[in-house]
This record gives C-alpha cells, structure tokens and sequence, in this order.
C-alpha cells in the first residue's frame, strides 16, 4: 500500500509540474502512465488477494 501511495504522489507531481511548466508536456505525460500502470498494478493486487482464504 505504500508503493501504491508513493507512486500516487510521484504521478501527481509530475503531472502538476509537466501541465504548469512551458516545455515540459513531456513530464505530463510520464504521469499520467505511471498513474495508469500503478492503477493497474494496484487492481491486479486486489484482485489476487482476495483469493486467499480466510484464517
């Protein structure tokens, strides 16, 4: 879950900073996939957890 939230973050900023900077499109777009791939990455982990059984 750390992961997730710290990748979150990094998305974030670099969004923020690639929308705002003039010549920096290319630190948007870097963003939105790390955003994309740790949404993934986080779907994927929830759904794989939820197979284990019970204690």
């Amino acid at each position: 879950m750390t992961l997730f939230l710290a990748v979150l973050v990094v998305a974030m900023v670099l969004g923020i900073i690639g929308a705002t900077a003039e010549g920096l499109l290319y630190l948007l777009i870097i963003g939105i996939v790390l955003l994309a791939a740790d949404v993934v990455y986080f779907g994927l982990r929830l759904r794989h957890s939820s197979r284990r059984p019970l204690r």
